[in-house]
């Protein structure tokens, strides 16, 4: 076997599937590349390493070559590196000494709807004790489930039991107003939509969503998935409450989508200078991404947060102890989004999704008219 060669492919396939995603198309086999981006990463240096060892001072070739290899690697670090120590945190960590009337206890959990093993899910939701949890791809027998384990420890419920792995339940110890079950984009996807009341006092937005996947068995393109989350991304804009956003988000975090929906709707990501909280793929530790997510507006603070418990689905559940502090908000309030970053918006958006708005933000709303 010619190693030399096999370094090179191996190079060469990594680095090309990681730049797949910058090429402008919704096509289920490019944005497909988007998740396995840590891989690729792992791969392209690699192949870095294994190349030096063959590596020849006297041929141009390998100067090119090794110079393509370093500068693909650069790229794929630094899409990542914000989710680690190494950068500020974006959501900063709660000032301390908060009321139990301040916190604020988020679960969200993948169930996995063909998983019958219920036991670790809620001995873990005993241990976490949260006051709000999303669950995700629930059908009857799973609401069965989840009502008689804890049916009487959250007495404020959404219910939408569906059998096409997008049914979403919503349990609460908080008191919720306004609560509803929208179809977004598509009439079989539900996501919830409340208003939940602290122990303060206070009333915060809640959005928990569930997008369908850029993937052949589900949906051809990313269209629908960026649709939905940049049409959450905006109610969150325009909300004059403050905004938790949470669920499965077939979305990884450090995709351009992703980034866009935090954008527009002026939302933090909690791992951005913490970790990666990767929630799936929790049975192939090789295969692990961020699929789930917690965002909230600048009002809130973190105390903690982190990945659950092996609950027998392909995902791990999220947590994260919040702190509400507005006093403290303008600390950390992100920017308005930009011209550009609205008309990015716009173009990730159907036309469908835009006419769906009877109020739009100002600076979109004069794109949509010109």
């Amino acid at each position: 076997m010619n190693w030399r060669i096999t370094f090179q492919v191996i190079g060469v396939i990594a680095a090309l599937l990681s730049l797949a995603p910058l090429v402008a198309a919704d096509y289920w086999w490019i944005r497909a590349f988007d998740f396995p981006h840590l891989q690729f990463m792992f791969f392209t240096l690699l192949a870095i390493i294994l190349f030096l060892f063959t590596f020849k001072p006297r041929q141009i070739n390998d100067y090119i070559y090794l110079t393509i290899l370093l500068g693909c690697f650069t790229f794929q670090f630094f899409k990542v590196v914000e989710f680690t120590p190494l950068v500020a945190v974006e959501l900063n960590d709660s000032s301390g000494n908060i009321s139990k009337e301040d916190q604020l206890v988020l679960y969200t959990s993948n169930v996995l709807e063909s998983n019958t093993h219920t036991e670790a899910l809620f001995d873990e939701i005993e241990k976490r004790n949260p006051d709000l949890i999303v669950f995700t791809e629930t059908n009857e027998r799973w609401m069965q489930d989840i009502r008689q384990n804890i049916g009487e420890e959250y007495p404020y419920k959404v219910e939408q039991p569906q059998d096409n792995t997008y049914g979403m339940i919503l349990y609460s110890k908080l008191p919720l107003r306004d609560a509803s079950v929208k179809f977004l984009v598509d009439p079989k996807i539900p996501s919830i939509h409340a208003q939940a009341q602290m122990r303060n006092g206070e009333w915060f937005q809640l959005y928990a969503i569930h997008p369908t996947p850029p993937m052949p068995q589900h949906n051809p393109s990313s269209s629908d998935r960026d649709t939905e989350l940049l049409k959450t991304a905006i109610m969150s804009y325009q909300s004059e409450l403050p905004v938790v956003l949470m669920g499965d988000f077939n979305d990884v975090a450090w995709a351009d989508s992703t980034e866009l929906t935090t954008t527009i709707g002026k939302l933090l990501n909690l791992r951005i200078g913490r970790g990666f909280y990767n929630t799936y793929h929790a049975q192939y530790p090789v295969f692990r991404w961020s699929l789930d997510h917690i965002f909230v507006s600048s009002e809130f603070r973190l105390t903690n947060a982190g990945t659950g418990v092996d609950i027998e689905s392909d995902h791990f559940p999220m947590y994260a102890t919040l702190s509400y502090e507005p006093k403290l908000a303008s600390q950390q309030d992100p920017d308005e989004p930009t011209a550009a970053e609205w008309e990015l918006a716009k173009e990730q958006m159907s036309e469908q999704g835009l006419e769906s708005f009877t109020k739009l933000p100002p600076a979109l709303k004069k794109m949509v008219d010109n």
